[in-house]
């Protein structure tokens, strides 16, 4: 076994790991040795479906760590999670002669020479499948000593978690945002609706000749309406700014019926009045159409919320085909299977009716709500 590390240095290679989930590999390790524990490990468990995800450990050999996520993950007595920081072992959670007498202990725990395991959650958010340290203590039960260590631990690693999943989040919308702006129009204007600059998803959309025109560099609208509107938004800067602050959106509809949204961007002082090159445009359009395509978002939605391929495909056919009983019968699963999954989306996407996650997906095809 390494030599544990002081308290101070282990805190801070935790909080490095929170800036670079890559280093929780060698922090685990660390985390091992501060407890002297037999093995250690950073899991994710699902209560619902009872399955286990091992993402870094130390002290267990790969063979078990796959048995544990193919079969023993389900006879775990873990199955149900304690609060947010509470240590506990196998005594504090089931009975412990019957425990031994389970498949967990006897085919698992046993063959590796041990007999207990301690656990604790790090996340306190309603995460379906938090975070846990995991350790096996040795050949004996978890004592005293290594119980108050890893509740010391808790409160460190639960902020570094907290940290990576902050970076994740903002990494996945960048993503996503670039994604979604690669495909969208966007033309600025002056306020005579002149078309001062246009992209090459707008110049595509204007040589279609239908939802959008220029007539003589004018921006055109197939609808009066739109017309109306633009002229009225773009006759002055200020205009501009109060529509976009209000999130001001222009509905546009082409010849075979399909729908656009046009949204209304304010431009910084800086690119209207910068010293380096003068620009006559007022504002910015960003335009994009307006379907609930599950394909087109599925990239997006899957990214920005982790969800598995089952997962995305349940929430697909909700959009799509409808309620439970519909998306159970287009998918041929059981309707217990998709109230599971969509217990899951529910829960990772934040929303908690089937009517929010069509406005959701709505979402996603709305560039400029991320």
């Amino acid at each position: 076994m390494s030599r544990p590390p002081k308290q101070s240095e282990l805190i801070e290679n935790i909080y490095d790991a929170g800036l670079y989930p890559e280093l929780w590999s060698d922090v685990v390790v660390k985390l091992n040795a501060f407890i002297g524990s037999r093995a250690c490990g950073l899991i994710s468990k699902d209560p619902v479906s009872k399955s286990g995800a091992t993402h870094y450990y130390c002290g267990v050999v790969p063979h078990y760590i796959q048995l544990y996520a193919e079969t023993y993950a389900q006879y775990d007595p873990l199955a149900r999670l304690p609060r947010y920081g509470e240590v506990r072992n196998i005594p504090d959670l089931v009975n412990f002669d019957e425990y031994r007498r389970g498949r967990f202990y006897q085919e698992w725990l046993r063959p590796q020479g041990c007999v207990d395991v301690a656990s604790v959650v790090l996340e306190q958010s309603k995460s379906p499948c938090p975070m846990l340290i995991t350790v096996i203590p040795g050949k004996g039960m978890l004592d005293a000593e290594q119980r108050a260590r890893m509740q010391f631990l808790v409160p460190h690693a639960s902020r570094a978690l907290l940290i990576n999943r902050a970076i994740e989040r903002k990494q996945q919308r960048a993503i996503a945002l670039a994604d979604v702006v690669d495909n969208a129009g966007v033309i600025l204007l002056d306020t005579a609706c002149n078309i001062v600059h246009s992209n090459p998803a707008a110049d595509t959309l204007l040589a279609a000749d239908d939802v959008l025109r220029s007539v003589a560099g004018r921006l055109a609208a197939r609808s009066s309406a739109a017309n109306s509107a633009l002229r009225d938004i773009f006759r002055d800067a200020g205009e501009v700014a109060v529509a976009a602050a209000a999130g001001r959106k222009i509905p546009l509809m082409s010849h075979d019926g399909s729908y656009y949204v046009a949204h209304v961007i304010a431009l910084p002082s800086l690119l209207r009045e910068g010293a380096a090159e003068r620009t006559s445009a007022v504002g910015a359009l960003f335009i994009w159409k307006a379907e609930l395509d599950g394909r087109s978002c599925a990239g997006l939605i899957d990214r920005a919320f982790e969800l598995t391929p089952a997962e995305l495909r349940v929430m697909q056919s909700i959009v799509e085909v409808g309620g439970v009983p519909e998306t159970a019968v287009a998918l041929g699963i059981a309707e217990t299977t998709v109230k599971t999954h969509l217990h899951r989306v529910f829960a990772k996407t934040g929303v908690s009716r089937q009517a929010d996650l069509v406005k959701l997906a709505a979402g996603f095809s709305n560039p400029v709500l991320h």
